[in-house]
């Protein structure tokens, strides 16, 4: 069975089509895969304040426009001592107009600017992901992985991307750049959330058009 990823991030289509890897008997399939052209509408389809809600709001809009069954993930940073921000925003943290790696890299030198003079103790800070699943049918899932750390004082690691290599895992004393792929996969909460997601998938009735279940 074809599953659409829904998202334009090729970091995240590589990493969950790494995490799914196992799943038997299906073929992810990015947007470019299936010939999904982007659209300016795509920029409103995230206006909501919980992750559930927005990767919920992409599948639904990807697999209307697909009619393919459709995975999405709305993830992000939440740090304590900045109220929860970036939040919902994590993608769009830093002021100004850059994208892709150029995005990624602002918003890691904002973070560490709007955290300047925060004591180490005080930088904690989690990874939320919510994954999304949308069938043409009506069907619906939900479902949420966490990964607990703290800001650290400067980037560290080449591995990952976004605020990869400013979380750090205090317990192991490294960033989740530094991580090599199998043991990020393991503790991340894309992770974590596509793995509870993969359990979901592989015992679910395919005939299944319930309603929204988290």
């Amino acid at each position: 069975m074809k599953l659409l990823v829904a998202t334009r991030n090729p970091h995240k289509v590589d990493e969950i089509r790494e995490i799914l890897a196992d799943v038997p008997d299906l073929e992810l399939v990015g947007l470019d895969d299936a010939g999904i052209a982007y659209r300016d509408e795509e920029e409103e389809i995230e206006p909501y304040d919980t992750f559930e809600e927005n990767a919920l709001s992409k599948a639904r809009y990807y697999a209307r426009r697909s009619g393919l069954p459709t995975v999405s993930d709305d993830s992000g940073l939440e740090v304590d001592a900045l109220g929860g921000a970036p939040g919902v925003r994590s993608r769009r943290y830093a002021p100004g107009d850059a994208s892709g790696d150029a995005q990624h890299a602002a918003n890691n030198r904002h973070l560490l600017a709007e955290l300047a003079g925060v004591a180490p103790e005080d930088r904690g800070a989690r990874f939320v992901c919510a994954v999304a699943f949308a069938g043409p049918e009506g069907e619906e899932h939900v479902l949420r992985g966490t990964l607990e750390g703290r800001i650290g004082l400067a980037p560290a690691g080449d591995g990952g991307f976004g605020y990869d290599p400013l979380f750090l895992l205090p317990d192991r004393e490294v960033t989740v750049a530094e991580l090599p792929g199998d043991d990020k996969h393991r503790i991340s909460h894309r992770g974590v959330a596509f793995r509870a997601f993969e359990e979901w998938w592989v015992a679910r009735d395919p005939g299944s058009t319930g309603g929204v279940a988290s």
